[in-house]
């Protein structure tokens, strides 16, 4: 509790009377005590004065001692608290700016095989060897797998026999159309001379005629021996036809890889049963060069061109990144995400790299107009709008309202309200008010330091 000058004042001056009591009570007890001594005893003028003058100084001492140092403290507090009454409050403030004119754009992707099939059974059997596994690496052509098949070893039997009897038929036609041809020549020459004859007059007509009927009997007799050595072609054709299936088939025994890859599914072991087209037997991919997929969003899709140059990094590889190219993209957004699909092609020569990872893919490229960032807690979002504290000429605060763009955590996008180099309040406080006068203290830190975006 905090005293008046006043009361300062007499309550040292009461002090001082307790202790001027205090030293008279003591003198006459003093007296009490030694009555032959002081019986007779009076103070003297002199005595007197110095008691007088001695209360005189302490009583002076006290004030200077207690009353001036406490009023001097009490103008000093008066003086601060003043002097911070007509002071401005000091606010943080920094300048904004735009961002780097190379846009990095960071998202998600999946890494996938450049190439990656099923291997089905062809033929119907059982699974007689098994010559790879999972994580063997194999070349082109190399045999996986071998199928016992006994039904097809009969089937190319059987088709071989009728090939066999296709030929047999073929020349029994051919010796048929010799003969057809042997009794045809024999026709034309008795025709021709049984025509002399009756042009003398030495045969009837109706001989002759009938003679000339069994030639051309014998003609159209050829003509089909002829047809029926082509038939007989023809079925010889379909005989081989039939057996170069059979066997093409049967080959299939013989599983081989389709290209060079690493075997990332095995689904059978030696003795199963498999069945043509429907069995899954091993699948295998392609991992030297791999493919990443992304979804770019629809404000970064117009940049995006192809042979793009990309980096990928993946959690478990800290340390470590991995350089592709953009490949292809979908040139159309889904209409369900507002992306496009992007693909884009990584060497993985070393596999380090397996299909099915997640991976972070980094995009840099050139923009014509870098937006404007601010830092994300210098937005004040309320019923009044968006808004940010802009300090204006002459050191005033005036609420200015943005429109908002991306959103990158620490920063935002700035697409209306500022311009280059204006200065903000980037954590207004309750002190900071529309058309608050303000002292500004510039920040170490500007809001549009370069970064990744």
């Amino acid at each position: 509790m905090r005293y008046t000058e006043k009361e300062a004042a007499e309550a040292e001056a009461l002090r001082l009377r307790e202790e001027v009591e205090s030293l008279r009570r003591q003198l006459e007890q003093h007296k009490k005590q030694t009555p032959h001594t002081t019986a007779g005893w009076r103070p003297s003028s002199a005595t007197i004065w110095g008691l007088g003058l001695l209360v005189t100084v302490l009583i002076v001492v006290a004030f200077f001692a207690g009353y001036v140092p406490l009023r001097a403290r009490d103008a000093l507090v008066r003086d601060e608290a003043a002097e911070q009454a007509r002071a401005l409050p000091r606010v943080e403030v920094i300048r904004v700016g735009r961002a780097s004119g190379l846009s990095d754009l960071e998202l998600p992707g999946n890494i996938q095989a450049i190439t990656e099939a099923p291997i089905l059974a062809r033929a119907d059997g059982y699974l007689a060897k098994r010559l790879v596994d999972i994580g063997d690496r194999v070349q082109a052509g190399q045999t996986l797998a071998e199928i016992a098949a006994p039904e097809l070893d009969e089937q190319v039997r059987q088709a071989q026999a009728a090939l066999q009897q296709s030929h047999s038929a073929l020349d029994q036609a051919q010796a048929n159309l010799e003969q057809g041809k042997a009794n045809r020549e024999i026709a034309r020459v008795t025709a021709e001379r049984w025509a002399s004859v009756v042009a003398r007059g030495g045969v009837s007509k109706q001989e002759n005629d009938q003679y000339q009927a069994q030639y051309k009997a014998q003609i159209a007799a050829v003509d089909s021996l002829e047809k029926a050595v082509a038939a007989q072609r023809g079925n010889i054709a379909q005989a081989e036809a039939n057996l170069a299936h059979i066997e093409e088939v049967r080959s299939y025994r013989i599983v081989k890889a389709p290209f060079a890859g690493v075997i990332t599914q095995r689904n059978l072991d030696t003795g199963a049963l498999v069945n043509g087209g429907n069995t899954l037997l091993y699948r295998i991919a392609q991992t030297g060069t791999l493919r990443t997929y992304i979804n770019v969003p629809q404000t970064n899709a117009s940049s995006i061109r192809v042979g793009q140059p990309a980096h990928l990094t993946v959690s478990n590889l800290p340390g470590r990144e991995f350089t592709g190219a953009v490949a292809r993209t979908a040139s159309a957004l889904d209409p369900a995400s507002r992306t496009m699909l992007v693909e884009i092609q990584v060497p993985n020569t070393d596999g380090a790299l397996l299909p099915g990872m997640y991976a972070q893919v980094e995009l840099s490229n050139a923009r014509s107009s870098a937006p404007i960032l601010v830092p994300g807690d210098a937005l004040q979002v309320n019923a009044d709008g968006t808004r940010v504290a802009l300090l204006r000429p002459g050191n005033t605060v005036h609420f200015q309202e943005i429109e908002v763009g991306r959103d990158y955590g620490d920063k935002l996008e700035v697409l209306s309200g500022l311009s280059d180099g204006d200065t903000i309040v980037p954590r207004p406080s309750d002190a900071v008010r529309e058309g608050t006068k303000v002292e500004p203290v510039l920040a170490q830190e500007p809001a549009a330091a370069p970064g990744r975006k």
